[in-house]
């Protein structure tokens, strides 16, 4: 029977302290550690001790090396099995780029997700795309009108067979990590040997502050840098043991992960908000659960958002699980992946801002007794920035601001990439010469702690007002009498005052009385929570696109819109003029 790798190493913990990936693997394979592969009732599927996962890699890079040129780019499904693993890291020591790549299921349709991949390996200049076999015709549907070859994962192990390995140095590249596609054109960023294992180094030993008995648990997927950096990547540079539940298995049965996380007493692991509301919603009170080991439960990918959390601890504490476990974070793709972390114990440290002062003034005041509930906004900070690195809050004149100003979040450190793959306008736009980078992120500072507000680009302003596309999203979902899906909001039409604000929502139902129930309550929720003019359009369930990393793609449901695509369910028919009434 085969058993899952043990939690202790039996070797001592170096937390990432390695010049390149190989060099890590080299030390985790001396370990008895390694990676777990769980089917959705929690089954262990695959054992891949780190011993094991380096001998198929090195075996597959003696393959590679007479593939492919050195530094050429390869495209690799990114499924959450032993296989993409290997595959992974046979690119480190054969000194290839592999480009982790999304799934069919993540870009809202097949056209859409063909239309994505192609993208991505002409702005990447892929050599070949490995895939499974199963994925096989819509990977060559998609890349048809191209030269690159696409291989399912077995017949790379048919390959003809070299001697020599050829790993990236140290100043060597080590991966290109696609953004989510909120835009239309994805952009690879280029993460270095160098990058990935500062950022690794920081999270291990100084945000994580990983220890000897340890235990990561994940359903992230592979192709997002939480996922491919944070819990394959960084456990690995810390011979960590990690336990994986698929992504696609965690949406139907996300008890699964909790019940991994109790059956193997993991003590790391990590979602965005979202996972952990789908828990609260799903939780039957059908098992028993211990999650009294679980001592970092990290937040990040996307707004912290403390009403579903708080829930979270309410539902699970019962079980063992402290709310102080909760550990937000704040990090993007082109820091490779972290940039903050609060500090353990803090759990949900809150900020409620009087929303009517900042969208006036820019200023996170805290709201008082006088302020109007719907003018209360509750934020929550994300930890201070990582030992060696600096973050700026600055004005759009570009002067640094202070204590509870709102600007542009600025970050500097090892951990930042040097930029986009064969992109240099873009990488221009984002990384200054001094080493600088614009997230693109709005946030201020709470004494040390960094808290962030929301991207710059989703920002909608309205008569001297900064209206944040969230805040009325979650309006509406909270207002919609029955259940409703996801919602979107953005502005269209005219410059400055003229443009109108759009709403979106996603309904289960076409009954016309229950339709008219849900418009009824939800215009009157926008009207007194948010306080400007909305246009309300419901829609059916599956209108929005949803980014690889889970994030809702706002702007590509925007050009889905104004290009005609969506169905207005009050109208039943394909809309480009709204006919809904104004908010």
């Amino acid at each position: 029977m085969t058993m899952p790798t043990p939690t202790l190493r039996s070797k001592p913990i170096i937390h990432s302290d390695f010049p390149t990936l190989c060099d890590g693997l080299d030390y985790a394979a001396t370990c008895d550690t390694g990676f777990n592969f769980y089917t959705g009732k929690g089954d262990l599927k695959t054992a891949l001790p780190y011993r094991e996962l380096r001998e198929r890699a090195v075996d597959v890079a003696k393959r590679l090396v007479k593939f492919a040129d050195k530094d050429a780019r390869i495209g690799i499904a990114a499924v959450s099995s032993p296989e993409f693993a290997v595959l992974f890291f046979a690119c480190q020591y054969a000194g290839l780029v592999p480009a982790p790549l999304p799934l069919p299921v993540t870009l809202g349709g097949r056209s859409s997700y063909e239309r994505q991949l192609q993208r991505m390996a002409e702005t990447g200049d892929f050599h070949a795309l490995f895939t499974p076999a199963s994925m096989e015709s819509i990977m060559s549907s998609a890349l048809n009108d191209t030269n690159v070859p696409v291989i399912s994962f077995e017949d790379v192990l048919t390959l003809p067979q070299g001697d020599n390995l050829r790993p990236h140095g140290p100043d060597g590249l080590c991966y290109i990590q696609y953004s989510s596609g909120s835009s239309s054109s994805p952009k690879g960023i280029l993460g270095t040997q160098f990058s990935v294992s500062s950022n690794c180094r920081g999270i291990t030993r100084d945000g994580m502050q990983m220890k000897e008995d340890d235990r990561g648990t994940t359903w992230l997927p592979m192709y997002h840098d939480m996922g491919l950096i944070g819990f394959m990547i960084a456990p690995m540079m810390s011979q960590l043991t990690v336990d994986y539940l698929d992504p696609q298995d965690f949406t139907r049965r996300p008890m699964t992960w909790l019940q991994l996380i109790s059956d193997h007493k993991g003590t790391l692991s990590y979602s965005p908000t979202f996972g952990y509301e789908l828990c609260v919603r799903r939780w039957r009170e059908d098992r028993e659960l211990d999650l009294s080991s679980w001592r970092a439960a990290g937040i990040g990918g996307d707004m912290v958002r403390p009403e579903p959390l708080t829930e979270f601890a309410k539902t699970f504490g019962p079980m063992g699980f402290a709310e102080d476990a909760f550990k937000p974070s704040y990090g993007l793709a082109e820091t490779t992946l972290a940039a903050t972390f609060a500090p353990f114990g803090q759990g949900l440290l809150k900020h409620t801002i009087d929303m009517g002062r900042y969208e006036r003034t820019s200023e996170a005041v805290e709201a008082s007794d006088l302020t109007p509930d719907e003018q209360k906004r509750t934020f929550v900070a994300c930890g201070t920035v990582l030992p060696d690195h600096a973050i700026e809050i600055r004005n759009f004149d570009g002067d640094v601001l202070g204590q509870k100003q709102v600007g542009q979040v600025f970050l500097k450190g090892p951990s930042v990439s040097p930029g986009y793959f064969r992109n240099k306008q873009a990488t221009e736009a984002s990384f200054s010469k001094d080493g600088w980078l614009n997230t693109g992120d709005l946030g201020y500072w709470l004494e040390d702690q960094l808290v962030v507000t929301g991207r710059f680009k989703d920002l909608i302003l309205w008569h001297g007002r900064n209206i944040w596309p969230q805040d009325i999203e979650w309006a509406a979902q909270a207002a919609a009498p029955h259940r409703c899906g996801l919602a979107c909001s953005f502005a269209t039409g005219g410059a400055g005052d003229e443009k109108n604000i759009m709403l979106l929502l996603e309904c289960r139902t076409r009954d016309p009385q229950l339709l008219d129930e849900i418009y009824t309550a939800v215009t009157a929720a926008i009207r007194l929570e948010v306080g400007v003019p909305v246009k309300l359009q419901l829609v059916p369930r599956g209108t929005m696109i949803i980014t690889s990393s889970g994030k809702l793609s706002r702007a590509r449901v925007k050009e889905k819109f104004v290009t005609g695509q969506i169905i207005d369910l009050l109208d039943e028919t394909p809309m480009k003029i709204v006919k809904s009434d104004t908010v």
